[in-house]
């Protein structure tokens, strides 16, 4: 039986089926990339839910795989060399599940550089804005009575939704015709853009038509399905 023990993480989180990928996570747009990747290549793995409510992403177990406190995070016990490796950061995890299993990701390199960077794009600029909007919309934002820094993300989330709906025109995905890891990284946030952050009328969804048909489209995978619910919130 493989030994994580060597990671303190495993102290808080206890690891049942240690020869499996650990996966410590919410259900949250960054989180569940990573459990719908998972879902959609196959990996068995082990999930744990790290609660916010109770401060888990402060806890020295998390931070010592994660130290900018932020999920998801996984322990893959069977990494490079059969070594056990730990990552933070969702589009880096992306991207090491994509090249263990050599899944969802082109194989040739203009291919493969190009998916990298629209992952690149979800990362610095549809995250941080459609995060940033939904604070100052449904959040402690609602109490700042200048509404200028709301305003601000509004426009560039349209911005990124327009640059988005352009390139989706006469492409079934990002790619093209094949699914990648920036689909998988790009939609959760625009569902929880639309959704969560009830902005859908504010930045105005319905003029953005290519989204919308790849956001329903993407929700409909059945391993979409399942990793929009993992891990369960107690």
């Amino acid at each position: 039986m493989t030994d994580l023990s060597a990671f303190p993480i495993t102290q808080k989180w206890p690891a049942a089926h240690p020869d499996r990928l650990q996966l410590y996570s919410l259900p949250t747009p960054n989180g569940v990339k990573v459990s719908i990747m998972l879902e959609e290549i196959g990996l068995p793995y082990e999930v744990h839910l790290v609660r916010f409510d109770q401060k888990d992403q402060m806890s020295p177990e998390f931070l010592s795989l994660s130290p900018n406190n932020k999920i998801p995070a996984i322990l893959d016990p069977n990494g490079p060399d059969g070594r056990p490796l730990g990552l933070f950061e969702s589009g880096a995890i992306l991207v090491y599940l994509a090249g263990k299993t050599g899944k969802l990701l082109p194989r040739d390199v203009a291919g493969r550089y190009e998916t990298l960077q629209w992952l690149m794009f979800q990362m610095g600029g549809i995250g941080p804005m459609f995060g940033q909007l939904g604070f100052f919309n449904k959040f402690a934002g609602k109490d700042y009575e200048d509404k200028r820094p709301r305003d601000r993300y509004v426009a560039e989330a349209r911005r990124l939704l327009g640059v988005l709906d352009g390139r989706l025109a006469g492409r079934k995905w990002i790619m093209g015709d094949e699914y990648t890891i920036a689909d998988i990284a790009t939609f959760p946030w625009v569902r929880n853009l639309i959704g969560f952050y009830e902005a859908g009328e504010l930045v105005g969804f319905q003029d953005f038509a290519q989204v919308r048909r790849v956001l329903d489209t993407f929700v409909a995978r059945p391993a979409v399905v399942r990793g929009l619910e993992i891990p369960k919130r107690a």
